[in-house]
């Protein structure tokens, strides 16, 4: 009999430190969107804190101190916070009332109301801005029909504090409405039907009861309007840089525009105080919406319960009166200017001209240029954010668990910042060339798409990850039971059901970033002009007709795609888009 020896026992090394670590299984995907988080989210500004507070590697907060503390720093906060300040008051009077008229009367053409009233905020600041500078210039065809044009020789009464505030109220009113509507989805109708059984009529119900719950709602809405007004550079730039009234985009815009990359120390200490004001007000809107208290389970949403009877046609003349002088009769003081052969000149059937149109769309390399980047530049950015929106709904509602609000707070960080302080942080980040691959993504087109992806992820978000939420597991289980893998499951599962979905995102990417002029302001170079940059190039070179007719072609861009975007969300449940309330 052969007796089988076993091998003596030998303890097996140990592996220590990195190369013990083994990724949990299924880690994958959460690791990769959490990588990709932070490098579109927290990596530009880790890099923008970074040069502000430790120029030249080591920690020095004494340059960027002095420059907050500046005299014309604390000036141009104190014009930031006041227009701020006062025009998001007026989009809460504007934007509140247009919106508990549209929820609670039984008023008719709601949709064309809604579709019209968010049209105007989708048209880029800078176009609202130009189009009021029209609509209210001593040559204005519009006011001198009626005797109100000033006096030839004078300045336009919008430029300056003024101005900035009103046009900035009007333009911001879309966003008090957006957030209110999404309040007002969540009161339950029984509550209506309650207060109606005790005899209350719609002005106590409105006063007594909807108003009071809405208050957490009506307060995020202001501090949204805030936010917006301390981070707009559009407005203030064509209404307050004429006159020399600078807000702080505007003043970071003017120390690049004068000193070049020589002034980034200055203008990254500047974006850390309007980053610093701006994150006030959006922390403090989301206490106010904390507040609201745990989510009210509801059978059905609140219903039209005030019937206007023979007040309706006067709402809606009121209604339809404001869109004229909101959005109608700027564009026309627009379209006037762009038809008109030369500044000033009456617009008449002899002299209507569309030569303005022809050298901007045909002829001008510059603004054919722009067009073209801008489609480009929005379009590829609008694609990317349609794949990764699909895998990142998926790791969001299913992967993340408890680190999920985590990643959101990551990706939501450059779009609840303003633009410009974005803009500072990719010049930092991509100003030497970068580790190992040795070039410079500066003075490229690659700058300013990396800029809107990272800008923009949180609103390619919102669609896909609603329909992930209401998605069931079973495709997923049944999927995992036939063998497939993440990758198969994602491919032939996930995203066919979330592709329509992240169409309509990617739609809304294109609608924003198409006009787009905070961000690409300071981060173009010759050859990666923007649509939005051209346009104010035109007005400072004083060529206001081109200027028009870049603005309306522009704007007709913007009215196509969202009669597209509204025409595909017909086809797809629930409150996808911000008009259809």
């Amino acid at each position: 009999m052969t007796l089988a020896l076993r091998p003596a026992w030998r303890p097996q090394p140990r592996r220590v430190g990195l190369a013990a670590w083994r990724p949990p299984a299924g880690s994958g995907l959460p690791i990769a969107l959490v990588a990709c988080a932070c490098l579109l989210g927290a990596l530009p500004f880790l890099r923008l804190v970074w040069a502000a507070l430790a120029p030249g590697g080591v920690f020095a907060p004494a340059a960027a101190l002095a420059e907050i503390a500046s005299r014309a720093a604390w000036r141009a906060t104190l014009h930031s916070l006041e227009t701020a300040a006062l025009s998001a008051a007026g989009a809460l009077a504007v934007g509140g009332g247009v919106a508990l008229v549209l929820a609670v009367t039984d008023l008719r053409g709601k949709g064309a109301i809604a579709f019209a009233f968010v049209f105007s905020m989708m048209i880029a600041p800078q176009v609202a801005a130009l189009a009021f500078l029209s609509l209210a210039a001593p040559h204005s065809a519009i006011l001198g029909a009626i005797g109100l044009a000033p006096p030839p020789g004078t300045p336009n009464p919008l430029l300056g504090r003024g101005g900035i505030i009103l046009v900035m109220a009007l333009h911001h009113a879309p966003l008090v409405a957006i957030t209110l509507w999404s309040g007002l989805r969540s009161v339950p109708h029984t509550l209506i039907e309650a207060a109606e059984m005790e005899g209350a009529g719609p002005a106590t119900i409105l006063h007594r009861i909807l108003l009071p719950v809405l208050r957490p709602q009506i307060v995020a809405a202001a501090l949204l309007a805030f936010v917006a007004g301390i981070g707009n550079f559009g407005i203030p730039a064509l209404l307050g840089l004429p006159v020399n009234y600078l807000t702080l985009p505007t003043l970071i815009y003017r120390r690049l525009s004068s000193f070049g990359p020589a002034g980034l120390g200055e203008a990254a200490a500047l974006s850390l105080l309007v980053a610093l004001v701006a994150g006030l007000g959006i922390l403090a809107g989301m206490m106010a919406l904390r507040r609201e208290g745990g989510r009210v389970e509801i059978d059905r949403p609140l219903q039209p319960f005030w019937r206007l009877g023979k007040a309706r046609p006067l709402v809606a003349a009121l209604l339809w009166l404001l869109l004229a002088l909101k959005l109608g009769l700027p564009l026309l003081a627009l379209l006037g200017e762009a038809l008109t052969p030369a500044l000033g000149a009456a617009l008449t059937l002899q002299s209507l001209t569309f030569e303005k149109f022809a050298e901007v769309l045909f002829r001008q390399d510059v603004t054919i240029r722009a067009f073209r980047n801008s489609f480009l530049f929005a379009g590829t950015a609008a694609m990317v954010l349609a794949l990764l929106s699909i895998a990142f709904a998926y790791g969001l509602e299913r992967r993340m668990g408890r680190w999920r609000r985590m990643v959101e707070i990551i990706i939501e960080l450059p779009y609840a910042l303003p633009g410009v302080v974005l803009a500072i942080a990719c010049i930092l980040l991509f100003l030497k060339p970068l580790p190992l691959l040795g070039i410079s993504l500066y003075a490229t087109p690659f700058i300013i798409l990396f800029a809107y992806v990272a800008r923009f992820l949180p609103l390619a978000l919102k669609a896909p990850v609603a329909a992930m939420a209401q998605l069931e597991q079973h495709h997923e289980e049944a999927a995992r039971l036939d063998g497939a893998s993440l990758w198969q499951m994602l491919r032939h599962v996930i995203a066919p059901i979330l592709a329509p979905a992240a169409l309509v995102s990617g739609l809304m990417v294109f609608l924003v970033a198409f006009n787009e002029l905070t961000v690409s302001a300071l981060l173009w170079t010759s050859g990666t002009e923007t649509l939005g940059v051209v346009l104010f190039s035109l007005k400072e070179a004083g060529l206001a007709g081109e200027a028009a007719a870049v603005a309306l072609s522009a704007t007709l861009v913007i009215l196509a795609v969202m009669l597209l975007l509204d025409a595909l969300a017909r086809r797809w449940p629930g409150p996808v888009l911000p008009w259809r309330p």
